[in-house]
């Protein structure tokens, strides 16, 4: 019914559109400045910074999710595999296809020698919370997550000369 393949940049726009699908269920769609090209350079330039899974419907090859991450390097922890999206589209959800890619992505944090994987879910998110619980995963508490974007960087750095 589904199978699993490592994205390619032609799987880009696509990709996209899980992404802004994700982003309108979050109730956030105006937060994406991400785009196209910036994913291909980002993905596939000469130092690419993610990676990423899809989910292909075999029936219609057709991707209908994605999982995208990166590494990144814990002082406590060390090498972390950070789950930055995990998208699976509205009409394929609850039919194992979300289970062979979050698989998928376990499998590689394995591969690549991290010592665990790392991901955020809102707190408000019920189905993804129990997915993630039958996995066992731990859930945080007391920890902040801090944003600066390029145009307030730019502003402070020009204040500080």
């Amino acid at each position: 019914m589904f199978s699993i393949r490592k994205g390619k940049k032609e799987d880009i726009p696509a990709v996209f559109e899980l992404i802004k699908e994700l982003a309108l269920y979050e109730k956030a769609p105006d937060q994406v400045t991400n785009s196209i090209s910036m994913m291909e350079r980002d993905g596939f330039g000469p130092e690419p910074v993610f990676g990423f899974f899809v989910l292909v419907k075999e029936s219609s090859q057709t991707i209908v999710g994605t999982a995208i991450y990166y590494y990144r390097y814990s002082t406590w922890k060390g090498k972390r595999l950070y789950l930055e999206d995990y998208i699976i589209t509205e009409k394929e959800r609850g039919k194992g296809g979300g289970k062979l890619l979050f698989e998928a992505v376990m499998q590689k944090s394995l591969e690549e020698g991290c010592t665990g994987m790392m991901w955020q879910v809102l707190d408000w998110n019920d189905p993804a919370i129990r997915f993630y619980e039958k996995y066992h995963a731990e859930f945080e508490d007391g920890w902040i997550n801090c944003h600066l974007q390029s145009e307030a960087i730019v502003e402070m750095l020009d204040q500080t000369k």
